[in-house]
């Protein structure tokens, strides 16, 4: 006997990755003039930030730094 499978509520979610909409979304608004520019400065300000705190910390990173030179000079002197 064969059984005659009864249409599922719903049944399009199944068929989705096969369906095509001819509806197309609305078009995106354009930014204003003053979220474009805090767009900007909020970009000027993270990079002038890693800027800033990569000119601040490479001479702490430099190994060639003069004061470390004195301190391991006093430090031999046996003082």
């Amino acid at each position: 006997m064969i059984r005659r499978r009864e249409p599922v509520p719903f049944a399009f979610v199944a068929e989705a990755d096969r369906f095509r909409s001819n509806v197309t979304p609305p078009p995106r608004e354009r930014a204003s003039l003053g979220q474009l520019a805090g767009r900007w400065l909020l970009g000027l300000t993270v990079v002038a930030g890693i800027a800033g705190s990569l000119l601040i910390g490479m001479p702490a990173l430099s190994a060639d730094h003069p004061s470390a030179q004195q301190q391991q000079s006093q430090a031999s002197d046996g003082r």
